[in-house]
Formats: C-alpha cells, structure tokens, sequence
C-alpha cells in the first residue's frame, strides 16, 4: 500500500514523456512496421516512462497523421501532442484525438526540428484565441517558451496552463559553464511559479545533463526527451535506457 511519504515524492517528482518520433523515423526509412511504433509506446510506458510524446509534421517523415489516431487508443499515460498549431490540420488532429496535452511549437513548414520559443507578446491575441480552442475542448495546453522573463510573463495572459522551456541553449552550454547556462532557466521558472503557470521542458536534455537541469529548476513538472533517450537505447536496451533517465528525475 502506498504510504503518505511515497505519495508526497511521487507527486513532486517530474514526470518523464518520451517522445517516439525517432522510433518512426527509423519504421519509415525502410517502410513496414519494424519498429512497430504502437509496441514502442507500449513497451516505454511498460518500462516506467509517465507519458508519451508525438511530433507530427506536414510531410510526416516521422510520425504520421494516422499513427497518432492509433497511439491515441493505446496509450494507457499522459498523451502529449506537440507541433505546429498554425497548421489547421495539425489542430484538426489534435481536436479529433483530444489528447491530455497538447504542446504549441512556433514551427515553419520544412523545419528539421524546433529550435525557438514563441514571441508571446506579438503572438499575444494569436496565443489567446488558439489556446482557448484546446482548453474549450478539455486539453492542457503548453507551450514552446525560450528562457526570457518578458516571454513567460506575456505566456501567464495567454490562458495557457503550463510552458515548456526550450532547452537547447541550456545544453549546448552545459558542459563549458553548466551554472551560466542554467541561469536563466532558473529565473524563467521561477517567475512561471510566480505567474501560476505549470513547468515542462525539453529539447537536448540527455543522460549528461538532465539530473543538474532537474534539480536546480524549481517546480519542474515534465520532460519531454526523445532523440537522446532513443540514441542511448541503441546501446543500453530502452528498458534500462528509460531507468536510467527515471533516475536522473528522482
């Protein structure tokens, strides 16, 4: 029976998401089912991982649209999905399959990966009108926030309920100067606590520098990783790979 204590530690510990585009990609390039994407799922979730997150772009080179229709009956965990909400087709998807959160990215047709937060002043009216489509329809929002006060201040009058901090600046960073470079994470979560808006974070986050991100972001409910966890399992098993990274959260 779970104890008042192991409750307290499992609601404050930051929940893992991991995002399978790359097992896609991998089923794509020699078309079939090998790796079987719905098994993935299952097997990441089986292996202790909290959530499972999908990106799905307009040429579908990784996830397909009509993958996440079937990882949608399935998927027993938090199901996040994240893209371009300026793509009426991604938002047709996202409303048709009301998953538990959906993840607004500022991407442009063609990108090869995200690679910015939204400019959530001049995006201000967009944001408002987007995000209260989602949350009518009974789906948390989060959206892609770089690290800078005035862009998570601007996010709190979005009506988003969380924003995922971008954190490719943070690792490319890490290793020469871990505390600079996280710095400025640690001032934009605070001042998301501040404004009463939920905290995720992903992009670059990996078996070197997720447990100092971790611990030293205040409130950090969810990381979404997927091309790091899903290189590392090529080597460790994704069963381990993913106790390995649960790990780094505790």
């Amino acid at each position: 029976m779970l104890n008042f204590s192991d409750l307290k530690f499992e609601l404050m510990m930051t929940r893992l998401s991991v995002n399978i585009n790359k097992s896609a990609t991998l089923r794509n390039s020699r078309g079939g089912n090998n790796p079987d994407l719905l098994q993935v799922a299952k097997d990441c979730e089986r292996f202790g991982a909290q959530g499972i997150t999908v990106h799905p772009r307009p040429d579908e080179r990784h996830i397909r649209y009509d993958d996440v229709f079937e990882l949608k009956k399935i998927v027993t965990t938090e199901f996040n999905i994240e893209g371009n909400c300026q793509e009426q087709k991604f938002v047709d998807l996202v409303l048709a399959n009301k998953p538990e959160q959906v993840t607004l990215v500022p991407d442009v047709l063609g990108q090869l990966t995200s690679n910015h937060g939204w400019d959530t002043i001049k995006n201000q009216q967009y944001l408002q009108t987007i995000i209260k489509l989602f949350k009518e329809a009974g789906i948390r929002v989060s959206i892609f926030v770089d690290p800078v006060v005035e862009m998570v201040e601007a996010a709190a009058t979005t009506g988003t309920d969380r924003i995922e901090l971008y954190t490719e600046a943070y690792a490319s960073q890490y290793q020469q100067n871990r505390e600079a470079a996280i710095a400025p994470y640690v001032i934009a979560a605070e001042t998301a606590q501040k404004v009463g808006l939920g905290i995720n974070a992903g992009h670059d986050l990996d078996l070197h520098n997720l447990q100092y991100f971790a611990r030293h972001i205040p409130g950090l409910d969810e990381v979404s990783i997927g091309h790091a966890l899903i290189s590392d399992a090529l080597y460790y098993g994704l069963e381990n790979t993913i106790q390995l990274y649960l790990r780094q959260l505790a």
